[in-house]
């Protein structure tokens, strides 16, 4: 069956529906501007960037270095406007949500379940509050926090979409990396198996790509909204207008950018990740943790907002099919 832009219309709102107020002050929709969101009811604050729309070509070509099958074949790929967040989201603004009194733990309250305790140290002592990424944490999990965060802010985010989250990666580049097609600079910017001690380090150490984004390459894997198929390529629509792969099950999704442990070819922005249950082996609840990955410290995420918020209802109905139906 072949990829349709969206597979439903709902969806398709979810990146196309114009904002007309400001956020904090700084970033009115006829502006598209770079802002900070506070967290309403704390002082932690995040840096959102905006991204243009505009087409790329997604995937890897057959002969790039370290190039799997399932990037490719490489097709043109159009993705609208979005602001994404300049670092993965940090453990000070997880544990916001974490630690917020007004939804009880473990109960739903509109909706949003706070996070279970976790019941080991998921940092392996590698490092939380002062920058840190959050990390070890499902994409339920994950999702769960862009809910409080609409509770909280009254905007939508979510996850990037495998296409949104690779088209910003390039930053309007279409060599191996966004600095070239060889590995010479990747220290620079990255996060990865030569350089990273075999730990994740905090936010913002290493130079942004040109969008400012920080991170977007090694330090810790980002989840992406998409269902994960390994044919997602040939299946695609030529040309493609902002795909997904809805959620169809618990697994596999996909996750993009690479990780501290990775070698350099695995930290390309073709590169793919599909999940997997074995990331929770060592989970001793029954039935397993929909919060955390007790195997996979090198998993982490971070936040877009559509450039055209959705109707309240149709966050609803977003959040009960990635949520509620889990």
């Amino acid at each position: 069956m072949i990829i349709k832009t969206f597979f439903c219309f709902s969806l398709l709102v979810f990146l196309n529906i114009s904002l007309s107020h400001q956020v904090n002050g700084q970033a009115a929709a006829d502006s598209f501007g770079i802002y900070n969101q506070t967290i309403t009811g704390s002082d932690v604050q995040f840096k959102m960037v905006p991204i243009k729309a505009g087409t790329f070509k997604m995937g890897s070509p057959a002969n790039e270095k370290g190039r799997k099958d399932h990037e490719g074949p490489a097709k043109d790929v159009s993705v609208s406007s979005f602001w994404m967040g300049a670092h993965e989201v940090t453990y000070d603004e997880y544990d916001a949500f974490f630690k917020d009194e007004e939804f009880a733990r473990n109960q739903t309250t509109d909706a949003i379940t706070r996070p279970s305790p976790p019941y080991i140290d998921l940092t392996l002592g590698m490092g939380k509050q002062g920058g840190f990424p959050a990390n070890s944490m499902s994409q339920y999990g994950a999702l769960m926090y862009c809910r409080w965060l609409y509770k909280k802010t009254g905007i939508f985010y979510r996850l990037p979409t495998e296409a949104e989250w690779e088209y910003a990666c390039r930053a309007g580049s279409n060599t191996t990396y966004p600095f070239g097609d060889d590995t010479t600079g990747l220290s620079n910017f990255a996060w990865y198996k030569s350089n990273s001690d075999n730990r994740y380090h905090k936010t913002g150490l290493k130079a942004p790509n040109k969008w400012g984004l920080y991170d977007i390459l090694g330090n810790v894997t980002e989840w992406t909204l998409d269902q994960y198929e390994d044919d997602y390529f040939t299946r695609l629509e030529t040309p493609a207008k902002d795909p997904l792969i809805k959620r169809t099950a618990r697994h596999p999704r996909t996750l993009k950018g690479g990780n501290y442990q990775d070698a350099a070819e695995d930290v390309r922005p073709a590169g793919r990740l599909k999940s997997s249950l074995e990331w929770n082996n060592r989970d001793p609840q029954i039935p397993r943790s929909r919060w955390w990955n007790a195997d996979a410290p090198f998993v982490g995420f971070r936040v877009v907002r559509p450039v055209k918020q959705p109707a309240e209802n149709e966050v609803n109905e977003f959040f009960a099919t990635y949520l509620d139906n889990y």
